[in-house]
């Protein structure tokens, strides 16, 4: 059985290889993304291990709680400045040889020949004062020393070809200021943080214009010969005031390396998740691959079953068939997952994200999992079609047609409706209760879902394809048996299209939710402001509140208020707060409430909560609430205010002064503007363009202009997502050509027959391409119809947060199975011409 299972295997090369290719896709992702991310991780552990390396103690603030930078909001470090008295004072231990502060805060460049804000794609924009133990490597001029100089990283001299003497704007928290550019400098070895930009000055200007008068927010402690760094740290604790702490600088590193390996944290998450929704569907293409190849060998099977084969050893040599092409094709997956993470790293650099250079790094967990899982993928997708193998009774070796006994529709539809049912409840849950894990449950219930419908989808096949291929039945007999052969084996054809389902089922659940939510956000502009005009930040980013403070010293503009926001700890759970003014706020938004109002954040320590946080929390006017701030603790607020739509305002507020106590670093996210009484359109453009040269970074936009940049940056979303899950697309469509091959394979002298009694080659082809179109644009409306209802489910679900209009782009989904007809034909092409090229006399001839 050993022999004939490995003679079997070898035989059928082209079918090894195609059913590889779904493993080897899947597993290339996983891998690729294991090995970009273990790489990045490394390479900035040794960024962070160069920036400290002559440093033996850190002094900086305490955090109750590091903020989250993949959640967005002000992100990165909250600790309270270290006076410099703290800094005098470490400076008279015996231990200390040297003390450096440092100064960090929000500055970002301004291009002189553009004259346009220099953007990053997510990175921070950092100030920073010199210093001689942060790494810092001088590749052309010299460091800078007074308050007209500055220091650039080389990334962004080289991409905006700046050099040193050039003449440079740089936007901060407070009025921007000019600068010339004394040198061009490299951190750590590399020319910039992951695409981040750094303009660095000397300590006394840094403290000025990032908001640090005397102060710093960390301090660099260099120990004397013989004092170890974990005995400084202690005597240096020893003396510092409440809320603020000292580390060895290994343990600096280390913080600020787990802080990015955070961030990675989620671009890893993120794309796993499109990863293991290409091994899923790869599973479906794995177990249809199978089951025709049971189908196929039911002589040979039978045969085996005649010589003295148990039905155990029919079963396992089937399982083992699929183990072994399963452990090739994840070695060829892991193999191909690190040119891929290659790719990626490219295509990161060629978006101005600037990786440190590093060799791939390839670790043993990368290797078991993608080992382990892809070859696990392919054996339990095989289970059930070896199980029909081993049904295969002595006497079919005696039959010249037949095929392996299966399951009855009456079993098949309790188990689908079983596990559609268990699909829709985890969805259920995840979508409509408060889990700890909903996202995990959402994922569970999606896929339990797909499984049922595809278990269930034989049952309405033959009517569906029916009715998709009734154009064709029109047509020549090539048309009319396309269709025939699609409607004759419903499982071979439900499980086929079964793949490309849970693929656009996915594209279209992402389509009808951004849909959604761009109808959602403009009906909520439309009803909660009064404003004429909104300020946002390019591609979102925040901004200084100079802005907003320049604008209302304009006599253009009656009011503006800025907003700001960022992460907070109610309880165990993060949140996000938003910050306002009330004394201006109400006069640029229609906010309305069910109890209380704006001006009870007049008096300090006042708290604003949406009524389906109140409604949840039990809570009511008066009540207290405990805030959790990472640079100030837990913080005691009073309920002053319940107001109705959460689309502003998130689901809690806070006065800006407030903000301005608990919170280090103030940018606004976006702001609100009224024109004055009596201003036209042409002298508010004026005033706009005043604002808009001053401060590049930010758009001055009226609500219709508004909509249309967000409804753009949600179509972008869209583009990346939707290009993430090609791969699952490609799969499918990979799954198709499968099918079809084997199954001419199946069907030789059937083929064999039609050419015998006058079909042309011609003809054969288009019947086998009808039959890869009726396939496609099954899978197309099965998934199209679960994606909508994915969409509802989920627009329901967020209904409390803002998400209160369906949408559902049936123009763009209808594009969606016109895309999966021609893919089909495509798809058809290499099994049409196999059909087409087969021998008359050898497909009829008997053995």
């Amino acid at each position: 059985m050993w022999r004939a299972t490995w003679r079997s295997l070898l035989a059928r090369k082209v079918r090894l290889l195609l059913t590889g290719i779904a493993i080897v896709l899947g597993v290339g992702f996983i891998s690729g993304t294991y090995v970009l991310t273990d790489t990045l991780n490394a390479a900035f552990n040794d960024l962070f291990t160069q920036t400290t390396r002559g440093v033996d103690v850190q002094v900086q603030g305490t955090e109750a709680f590091a903020l989250d930078p993949s959640q967005g909001g002000g992100g990165g470090s909250e600790r309270q400045p270290i006076p410099g008295s703290v800094a005098t004072q470490i400076e008279g231990l015996a231990g200390v040889q040297q003390v450096v502060g440092n100064v960090q805060g929000y500055a970002q460049l301004v291009d002189p020949v553009t004259e346009e804000a220099i953007t990053t794609t997510g990175a921070p924009t950092i100030g920073s004062s010199w210093t001689p133990l942060a790494g810092l490597e001088i590749v052309e001029g010299s460091e800078p020393t007074n308050s007209t100089q500055v220091a650039i990283d080389a990334g962004t001299a080289k991409a905006h070809n700046l050099s040193v003497g050039d003449q440079i704007r740089i936007l901060f928290e407070g009025p921007a200021r000019e600068f010339t550019i004394s040198a061009v400098i490299r951190i750590g070895g590399t020319d910039s943080l992951l695409g981040a930009t750094l303009a660095v000055f000397d300590t006394s200007t840094a403290q000025d214009v990032l908001n640090r008068p005397g102060a710093f927010d960390f301090l660099s402690v260099v120990a004397k010969e013989g004092v170890a760094a974990t005995t400084l740290r202690d005597e240096i604790n020893s003396i510092l005031p409440e809320g603020y702490e000292a580390i060895t600088g290994e343990t600096a590193a280390q913080q600020a390396a787990d802080a990015v390996s955070k961030g990675l944290g989620f671009l890893q998450t993120f794309l796993l998740v499109f990863a293991m929704v290409a091994l899923f569907v790869g599973a479906f293409i794995i177990f249809n691959t199978f089951n025709i190849i049971v189908t196929q060998r039911v002589r040979e099977l039978g045969l085996l079953r005649t010589l003295g084969a148990s039905r155990r050893q029919v079963m396992v040599s089937v399982v083992v068939e699929s183990l072994l092409t399963g452990l090739l094709a994840s070695a060829v997956g892991l193999v191909a997952g690190i040119g891929i993470a290659s790719g990626l790293q490219a295509l990161l650099k060629g978006f101005g994200i600037d990786v440190p250079s590093t060799a791939l790094l390839i670790k043993s967990r990368t290797i078991v999992v993608s080992m382990v899982l892809g070859t696990l993928v392919t054996v339990v997708a095989s289970v059930a079609p070896a199980r029909r193998a081993s049904r295969v009774a002595p006497i079919e070796a005696l039959r010249e047609t037949g095929s392996p006994p299966t399951s009855s529709m009456k079993r098949r539809s309790l188990s689908g409706a079983a596990v559609t049912l268990l699909g829709v409840g985890a969805l259920g849950k995840g979508l409509f209760t408060h889990t700890s894990n909903a996202a995990s449950v959402v994922g569970l219930g999606a896929a339990l879902t797909f499984i049922g419908v595809a278990i269930l989808s034989p049952l309405f096949t033959r009517p569906l394809a029916g009715w998709i291929g009734a154009p064709f039945n029109r047509r020549p007999i090539s048309g009319r048996l396309g269709r025939q052969n699609s409607m004759r084996n419903p499982r071979r054809t439900a499980s086929t299209a079964a793949a490309l389902m849970i693929g656009l089922g996915l594209v279209s659940f992402v389509a009808v939710a951004s849909a959604s939510l761009k109808a959602s956000a403009s009906a909520a502009l439309d009803k909660a402001l009064k404003a004429d005009y909104i300020v946002s930040g390019s591609n979102f980013n925040p901004f200084s509140p100079q802005v907003a403070a320049d604008m209302a010293a304009d006599p253009a503009f009656e009011v503006v208020s800025g907003v700001r926001q960022n992460q907070v700890k109610i309880g165990t759970s993060s949140a996000f707060i938003t910050a306002i003014d009330p004394s201006t706020f109400g006069a640029v938004s229609s906010l309305e409430f069910s109890t209380g109002g704006l001006n009870g954040l007049e008096q300090p320590g006042g708290v604003l909560l949406y009524k389906g946080v109140a409604t949840s929390k039990n809570l009511q006017i008066g009540d207290e609430i405990r805030i959790g701030f990472a640079s100030t603790g837990v913080q005691p607020f009073t309920v002053e205010g319940i107001y109705t739509d959460s689309s502003l305002l998130g689901d809690y507020a806070i006065s800006i002064a407030d903000y301005e106590t608990n919170f280090v670093q103030q940018l606004d996210v976006f702001a609100l503007a009224t024109l004055a009484p009596g201003v036209d359109k042409a002298q508010a453009g004026a005033a706009i363009d005043r604002v808009t040269a001053i401060y590049p970074n930010v758009q001055v936009q009226d609500q219709t202009e508004f909509k249309e940049t967000q409804a753009a940056a949600i179509d972008r979303f869209l583009g990346l997502v939707t290009a993430l899950l090609l791969m699952a697309i490609l799969i499918a469509l990979f799954g198709i050509v499968n099918t079809l091959g084997l199954s001419i394979y199946e069907r030789i002298r059937e083929i064999g027959l039609l050419r015998a009694v006058g079909m042309s080659r011609k003809q054969v082809k288009r019947m086998i391409r009808v039959e890869a179109v009726i396939i496609a644009i099954l899978g197309a409306i099965l998934g199209v119809a679960i994606g909508i209802l994915f969409g509802i489910a989920m627009q329901q679900a967020l209904k409390d947060i803002g998400i209160t209009k369906l949408a559902i782009p049936v123009g763009q989904l209808i594009v969606y199975m016109v895309i999966a007809g021609l893919a089909g034909v495509v798809a058809a092409f290499f099994p049409a011409r196999r059909a087409a090229k087969l021998n008359v006399l050898q497909a009829i001839s008997y053995e």
